[in-house]
C-alpha cells in the first residue's frame, strides 16, 4: 500500500489536517518541472479540460511523474472511469535489460457501458467514420482537436500519427475507415484538410467549417 494515499483520505473530520500538509506542486525537481508543463501545454492545446488534484494518489507506488483519473458527470458519487498513470521504471524491475517507459490505466467497465448506453442508446458502432492522420508532430494537436469535435458529433473517429503517410494510409484500410483526413503542416498553413473517400478514391480539400458541415448530422 502506497503510504501517500493518506493524502487521499475520504474522512471528513482529517480534511483539515490534510489541507495543511505541502502540495506536491511545490516541490518538483527542474526535470519533473518541465515534464510536467509539456504535459499540461499539451493537454491544453489538444482542448482536453482538466483540474488539478494535488491530493491525487494511485494505490500501487510504481507510478511516476504522473497520474490521473477521469471522471464522468452522470455517475453520482462514485463517478471515476478510468484511472492511472505513468511508470518509467517497471519494466526493469521486472526483468527487463531495455529501459521501456511506459502509461496505463484501469478502466470500470460497468460504468463505461453505463455512459456508451446514455450517450449513445440507438447507435451500435461497426464502422469507422474517419480516420485522421497526423503528418508531423505540429500537426497532431490539431488532428486531436478535430477528432474531439467529430466524435462530438457522434462520429467514430481514430487518430495516426506514427509513420509516413502511405503507412497512416493502409492503417486505416485495415481498420475500415470510411474517409481519411490529412492534417499536416501544409494543410494547417492553407487553412484546409485532405478528405479522402476510400470507396471511390475520390479527394477534396476542405475548411473546417466545411469538414463540420460535411459530417453534421452522420
Amino acid at each position: 500500500t502506497n503510504p501517500l494515499r493518506v493524502l487521499d483520505c475520504k474522512i471528513p473530520e482529517d480534511q483539515p489536517l490534510i489541507e495543511t500538509l505541502p502540495s506536491i506542486l511545490d516541490h518538483l525537481c527542474p526535470a519533473c518541472g518541465a515534464h510536467f508543463g509539456a504535459l499540461r501545454r499539451g493537454l491544453e492545446q489538444r482542448g482536453i479540460f482538466y483540474r488539478l488534484l494535488p491530493r491525487l494518489v494511485r494505490g500501487l507506488d510504481y507510478y511516476t511523474r504522473t497520474t490521473f483519473e477521469i471522471v464522468h458527470g452522470t455517475l453520482g458519487a462514485q463517478n471515476s472511469v478510468l484511472g492511472g498513470g505513468r511508470y518509467d521504471g517497471l519494466a526493469e524491475e521486472l526483468g527487463s535489460k531495455v529501459p521501456a517507459p511506459g502509461i496505463g490505466f484501469s478502466i470500470g467497465e460497468d460504468r463505461l457501458v453505463m455512459i456508451l448506453e446514455q450517450s449513445q442508446p440507438e447507435r451500435a458502432r461497426h464502422v469507422l467514420d474517419l480516420f485522421v492522420a497526423a503528418l508531423g508532430e505540429a500537426a497532431e494537436p490539431e488532428a486531436a482537436r478535430i477528432a474531439r469535435e467529430l466524435r462530438r458529433r457522434g462520429l467514430a473517429v481514430e487518430v495516426g500519427s506514427e509513420g509516413r503517410l502511405k503507412r497512416l494510409m493502409d492503417l486505416a484500410n485495415r481498420l475500415g475507415a470510411r474517409f481519411v483526413l490529412i492534417v499536416g503542416d501544409e494543410e494547417i498553413a492553407a487553412g484546409g484538410y485532405s478528405l479522402k473517400d476510400m470507396a471511390s478514391g475520390a479527394q477534396q480539400r476542405l475548411r473546417r467549417d466545411e469538414l463540420l458541415k460535411r459530417f453534421s448530422g452522420k
